[in-house]
């Protein structure tokens, strides 16, 4: 992480001033960073910064690698941002860096160590901030369940279920066709169910036929 060009640490809110030129949409934001505008850097994590993160602890979980793997997703970005070519598609680009970045995290991990959890007052700011202990144990046991998924079921599965993108968002992130995330995501669901059902913290979702949705 200390080879890249771009820290995080760098990237706090500058002057409205410095920013004035790109806060319209993100085609200008993407033209301002190909053009090597000071303000970019910050303003694209700004805008997307929360969202990465949660792309990340959704297929990852909550993890103390979290920061890493947002820092070398938005450094791989400012790396590669001269190759987008359609910058009204900056937040789906960005997705689609984030999610082969935590596809690359899972595949390194040897089984049984992936997921370190934080004390709850270190938690990032995703949606388990308020939860009870009966919904961490059962985000717990989720957890638990897609690490013995393979990570081309577990990744669409997270991001469909858990972050809740649509179809062809998730298509798109995983840079597969539409039918083929459909069908990944049947199987997805049915292995989930399966293993889900020897989990005791998940028996009431199973017998409420629920599933992840969206925010």
């Amino acid at each position: 992480m200390a080879d890249h060009a771009h820290d995080l640490k760098d990237l706090r809110p500058r002057p409205v001033t410095s920013r004035a030129r790109f806060l319209g949409d993100d085609a200008a934001l993407t033209r301002a960073l190909q053009n090597g505008h000071p303000g970019a850097p910050a303003e694209l994590f700004d805008r997307y910064g929360g969202h990465i993160q949660r792309v990340l602890v959704n297929v990852i979980g909550v993890d103390q690698e979290i920061a890493d793997l947002l820092h070398e997703t938005f450094a791989q970005a400012f790396k590669s941002i001269a190759s987008l070519k359609q910058g009204d598609r900056l937040k789906a680009w960005l997705t689609r860096i984030a999610v082969f970045t935590a596809r690359g995290c899972l595949r390194r991990r040897t089984r049984g160590r992936w997921l370190r959890f934080f004390a709850p007052e270190q938690l990032p700011e995703t949606r388990c901030n308020d939860a009870t202990p009966e919904m961490r144990e059962a985000v717990a046991a989720t957890y638990a369940v897609l690490d013995k998924m393979s990570v081309d079921l577990r990744v669409p599965f997270a991001l469909r279920y858990m972050e809740g993108l649509d179809l062809k968002e998730v298509a798109s992130a995983c840079e597969v066709s539409l039918a083929t995330i459909k069908r990944r995501l049947a199987k997805a669901d049915a292995r989930f169910v399966s293993l889900a059902s020897r989990e005791p913290a998940l028996g009431d979702w199973l017998r409420e036929g629920s599933r992840w949705t969206a925010r």
